[in-house]
């Protein structure tokens, strides 16, 4: 006998788990409408509460994948992989990684994200490439996917569009901290897209949403415990995300100095990131059988302007201006620079990420709301990274705003978030931990 909605609501609240099909009815329903925003609000509180085993959240994740179009990327030779990043404070890596990626014979093609809260999204970033599309159509993915070796596109309506109307409810019901439904939410959309590996960046610390490392383990070991349960190579990598990463904040910022390493420049933080992410990629498609081939791979694609090339190709794709690959500084930037001087002289002993992100968003620079825009040209340039002497008066950071006045309040918001001392705080690594199908 078939249950009800409401009995099925009734049995994961009392903390029995629902079988797989139980689940594609309850998420079929809720996309053709026979099952009621308040009932899924129902389910998502008790899935908060009583947890979800990983056959559910496999069965989750497959109902939501496929409540929409998984693209088929057959016409494309080679393992198709991705990377997803859980977000952070300065993480540009995406506009890099995945023409470079490409450049070494890897096809990348990704389904990126917006800015929400105190993290930037790619989407914004590669917006701020005058005429950039990401609103392409899965035909126009698939073919540029195949002629250029990379794409960067938005979640159209066709990919997991069960996944985009969950998200909007648990965000008003204070569902979104539940590892099973994050998981089912990233793997629904990163499977539609028609890959065969995932890497993934989980970050922990200050400016991540996993504050912990022992949260953001658990979040990785589910992820990759799920994405290899359904039938994919996955490998998690766990990041710190204490202070923001590289030198800038803001989209055009950002993507100026994310273009920097394709060039073999850029901050070091920035360019070991890109290069930890895009050896375990290498190695998941077969295209390199270590992390030092890989790296040295790597190093050769930028060195011989292959990856400046795939960028070039990949920005002229998507409709926009492929000079601001060779000259970033086509990109918009406001033009009032408004320097943040240091209370007094010491070392930067760190950086409060997740209060520059806040400062970022105040400026214009992100978005509290979904529908909000952001301002493609304003941001924060650090001078001072954690430890780097500075002396009184000198700026810790820069705010690139429209006008002076602009940085009222901002400034001693951005000072606050330094913490200068006598004598430097030990360094972390950048990566914390690993996780793949092979790890306890």
């Amino acid at each position: 006998m078939e249950r009800t909605i409401v009995e099925l609501i009734a049995r994961k609240r009392d903390g029995h788990p629902l079988t797989d099909r139980e689940i594609q009815r309850l998420v079929a329903g809720f996309v053709d409408g026979t099952v009621a925003d308040y009932q899924m609000s129902a389910l998502l509180m008790a899935a908060f509460i009583r947890g979800m085993d990983d056959a559910e959240t496999v069965a989750l994740t497959e109902a939501m994948l496929h409540s929409g179009e998984v693209i088929d990327l057959s016409n494309v030779p080679g393992t198709k992989v991705d990377k997803h990043s859980t977000g952070g404070v300065g993480d540009k890596i995406s506009i890099a990684l995945a023409p470079l990626v490409a450049a070494c014979g890897v096809p990348v093609p990704m389904v990126s994200g917006r800015g929400l809260g105190h993290t930037g999204g790619t989407l914004d970033k590669l917006e701020a490439i005058p005429g950039f599309r990401t609103d392409l159509s899965i035909a126009d993915f698939r073919r540029i996917v195949a002629e250029v070796g990379t794409c960067m596109i938005g979640q159209t309506r066709e990919i997991a569009p069960a996944d985009k109307r969950i998200y909007a409810l648990r965000d008003v019901t204070s569902t979104v901290e539940c590892i099973p439904l994050i998981v089912a939410s990233i793997l629904s959309k990163k499977l539609a897209e028609g890959i065969d590996g995932l890497v993934l960046d989980v970050k922990t610390g200050r400016g991540a949403f996993m504050k912990t490392e022992a949260s953001a383990r658990e979040l990785a070991t589910a992820l990759v415990r799920v994405g290899t349960r359904a039938g994919k190579r996955v490998v998690a990598v766990l990041t710190r995300m204490d202070a923001p990463l590289g030198r800038t904040i803001g989209n055009a910022n950002e993507t100026r100095e994310a273009l920097m390493v394709l060039h073999g420049k850029g901050p070091t933080d920035v360019v070991e990131c890109t290069l930890v992410l895009g050896a375990e990629m290498l190695v998941l498609a077969g295209k390199a059988a270590s992390e030092a081939e890989a790296r040295r791979v790597m190093s050769e694609a930028i060195a011989s302007g292959r990856a400046v090339e795939v960028m070039e190709r990949m920005v002229a794709a998507q409709g926009g201006d492929a000079r601001v690959v060779a000259d970033p500084t086509r990109l918009p930037r406001a033009a009032a620079v408004v320097p943040v001087p240091a209370p007094r002289g010491g070392v930067v002993r760190g950086i409060d990420a997740l209060e520059l992100g806040l400062t970022a968003v105040a400026m214009g620079a992100g978005r509290t709301r979904a529908d909000q825009a952001v301002d493609f040209a304003v941001g924060i340039e650090i001078d001072a990274k954690p430890g780097e002497a500075v002396r009184a008066g000198e700026a810790l950071a820069r705010l690139v705003v429209h006008r002076e006045g602009d940085a009222a309040g901002l400034v001693a918001r951005c000072t606050a978030a330094f913490d200068i001392g006598d004598n430097a705080a030990a360094a972390g690594a950048l990566v914390v931990g690993r996780v793949d199908a092979a790890s306890p």
